[in-house]
């Protein structure tokens, strides 16, 4: 679990395209017109009603999951070249469920959580995924959120969320055998304990914040 701070010592809007990167530029809803933004890069705008169908072709099999998701009050944000959508990402006030690690999370006041990002398969490894949470994280914060929450991530996406100003807070080992899931939780190495107890607070059962160590259930799948 990852968090960023939005207040003024947060991550900046990028202000000059990073070698090999591209620019995002974050939108209200609606489709953008044709072109991209600034350095040719993609333009990040909120997803309506209108455009949800481009994002759920993208998604493929999960792609009837926009539909309830929007329903529900998740907001969906989609970066395009032109026309075309080559990364998505989704931005929850609410609680939602991490599948990875099989628990909910349940944002506090001022804060949001980044979830189910995703580069289109031909234009993966061109930093449309940093442009989409980068996309996401400035309209967060012309919103007033103060802090944001993004899940678990492989070492490409951590690589890249860390560009943007996010900072590990707890670290999972989740492994499922045959019905059963097994967890481990441990602290970031060098993370500050009120940001260590702040996510374990988000990341709460029953009322209680999230243990560290080791835990063990049936596995619980769910689509959502």
């Amino acid at each position: 679990m990852w968090a960023a701070d939005l207040r003024p010592a947060g991550p900046p809007a990028l202000a000059s395209p990073p070698r090999g990167e591209a620019a995002s530029r974050a939108h209200g809803a609606g489709a953008p017109a044709d072109g991209a933004a600034g350095w040719g890069g993609p333009v990040v705008h909120e997803v309506t009603g209108e455009s949800a169908a481009d994002v759920a072709a993208v998604m493929g099999p999960d792609g009837d999951l926009v539909a309830p998701r929007l329903a529900r009050g998740a907001r969906c944000f989609a970066a395009r070249l032109g026309r075309e959508v080559v990364a998505f990402g989704w931005l929850s006030t609410d609680s939602e469920w991490i599948g990875e690690v099989e628990l909910e999370i349940s944002p506090g006041p001022d804060e949001a959580y980044i979830w189910n990002c995703a580069t289109h398969p031909d234009h993966r490894r061109k930093g449309f995924f940093r442009a989409i949470v980068n996309g996401i994280a400035a309209q967060a914060r012309t919103e007033g959120k103060k802090r944001l929450w993004i899940g678990s991530l492989d070492i490409p996406a951590a690589k890249a969320v860390a560009q943007n100003g996010f900072v590990p807070a707890i670290h999972f080992t989740s492994v499922w055998m045959y019905g059963m899931r097994w967890l481990r939780v441990r602290p970031a190495a060098g993370v500050d304990l009120s940001l260590e107890l702040a996510a374990r607070e988000v990341l709460s059962i029953g009322g209680r914040p999230l243990r560290l160590g080791s835990s063990m259930k049936r596995a619980e799948r769910r689509r959502h």
